[in-house]
């Protein structure tokens, strides 16, 4: 049942009674349904009544399109209804003075545990992208729902990962959008912020950076932003990259519409156009990223199958520079500056949906929304430690062959993904000794592996050499921007 549509014919385990079972093939998601061929037909059968009878359930008022102030009343209603799990923050306000509000869910909401990941999900970038605005609204509600029933998949989830949403970071830009509505919405009305300003082409460019290192075997990772960055972005780009710069973030996701298709860096092409064709821009991870959208591609109800808006993409997965190259994109600005990988997601034809197709997506979304969570617990992870078992922020972690690490946070700890196989890892940080071993990774939940380091002979100590080159300017943003 390996064929892309076992998971037309069960459900998951955890939100339904079906009897099917969860499963890793290849590290793809994919369901099995148990007992024979014909316990499987009947199984099918149930499977298409109880979706018939959940589409019945939630195709009422339980969906809707949410302006900013229904946004916020849903928000708080999901923090009043499980106030134990969740947490209401604010990263900072929109051009017009919205609020780009935050909903936390951790077993212990507003700190950050030890060896416990940071997730984060953001929707509604460009305004009049609305459904994954929507379908973390849902997602929200939903989580909440399924821990108060006991559901110990999402339990399980809550308790072992700091979960950030942040439903709209545009919601000047959806206001604009929401006045049209669905049926008059034009493609790019609402897109921008306030200023008409694209949030997806305004963060610090720093892709010619790595490429120019990539060259001169400079730095991998955590590339310095360009002089007066904060005066040359909005200040809803500010604002998440201040988030970024708070928190540290391991895996993330950027909900867009206007095709369906699970994108993943690099964005931006190495090389110029070619016949107006662009080529795959691979980072080091490029493996990983592959089936970090391939796992929201295949638990997803249709993305997979590759034809979709008159497009086809195999597997229902993209290189963001084979599309199309973009300058400026958030997902690549999250893997260069920070330790965190993130993809875009393109999940409707429609950038603005009628209501009534909301359910339909949310069924269609859910597994995939919820797997992909899951896919922050895989890889190594682990504390780096001093000679006196004291923890030592900003060391940095690198896998032998994988030209791109990832440093320790405030408390230690480092979370680094990685595909099932056999590595070669070493932590360092100035005044150390580095500390390099052999780590096997499993297909199941993280290795955790600690370092502890050796402080360094005063002849050992020295600091790395630093390379410099002054930012290049960038190209002029395309005249009709793509969906991202």
């Amino acid at each position: 049942m390996g064929n892309g549509k076992t998971n037309e014919c069960c459900f998951d385990q955890s939100f339904t009674s079906t009897r099917c079972r969860y499963l890793t093939i290849s590290r793809l998601q994919a369901f099995e349904c148990r007992g024979t061929m014909q316990q499987r037909g009947a199984l099918s059968w149930l499977g298409s009544v109880l979706l018939g009878l959940m589409g019945l359930l939630v195709s009422g008022s339980d969906f809707q399109h949410h302006r900013y102030e229904e946004m916020v009343r849903a928000l708080f209603a999901v923090h009043n209804e499980c106030p134990y799990i969740t947490r209401i923050y604010s990263i900072g306000r929109s051009v017009e003075g919205r609020q780009l509000y935050v909903l936390e869910f951790s077993d212990n909401p507003g700190i950050h545990e030890a060896l416990e990941p940071e997730f984060k999900y953001v929707g509604n970038m460009h305004g009049n992208e609305v459904l994954g605005r929507e379908l973390l609204i849902k997602l929200s509600q939903f989580m909440c729902e399924e821990y108060r029933a006991g559901n110990q998949r999402i339990m399980r989830l809550i308790h072992d990962t700091r979960i950030h949403i942040l439903p709209s970071m545009n919601p000047d830009g959806y206001e604009v959008a929401a006045q049209q509505g669905p049926e008059f919405n034009g493609y790019l009305v609402g897109r921008g912020n306030a200023r008409d300003i694209d949030l997806n082409r305004n963060f610090p460019d720093l892709n010619g950076l790595m490429y120019y290192y990539e060259k001169s075997k400079g730095k991998n990772h955590h590339l310095p932003l360009p002089d007066n960055w904060e005066q040359q972005v909005e200040p809803e780009t500010l604002a998440v990259i201040k988030w970024m710069q708070n928190y540290n973030f391991v895996l993330s996701a950027n909900l867009h519409g206007g095709a369906v298709v699970a994108n993943y860096p690099f964005d931006k092409s190495r090389d110029a156009r070619i016949r107006g064709r662009t080529i795959h821009a691979a980072t080091a991870d490029d493996k990983l990223f592959r089936q970090l959208a391939r796992t929201y591609s295949y638990a997803h109800s249709w993305m997979h199958k590759g034809w979709n808006c008159g497009d086809f993409f195999d597997e229902g997965i993209t290189n963001g520079a084979s599309w199309y190259s973009l300058s400026k994109g958030m997902q690549d600005f999250n893997y260069l500056y920070s330790n965190c990988f993130e993809i875009t997601l393109e999940l409707s034809c429609d950038k603005f949906p009628a209501a009534s197709a909301l359910p339909r997506e949310w069924l269609g979304n859910r597994e995939a929304l919820v797997s992909y969570m899951e896919e922050v617990h895989h890889g190594i992870k682990g504390l780096v430690y001093d000679e006196n078992n004291n923890p030592i922020k900003n060391a940095e972690v690198s896998v032998l062959g994988v030209h791109h690490d990832v440093t320790t946070g405030v408390d230690g700890d480092y979370f680094r993904l990685l595909l099932p196989g056999t590595y070669t890892v070493t932590a360092s940080a100035p005044g150390y000794l580095p500390s390099t071993s052999t780590v096997t990774v499993g297909p199941a939940e993280a290795i955790q592996f600690h370092f502890y380091l050796k402080t360094a002979p005063k002849q050992h100590i020295k600091g790395k050499p630093h390379n410099s080159k002054k930012y290049p300017s960038s190209s002029k943003a395309s005249l009709k921007p793509g969906p991202r």
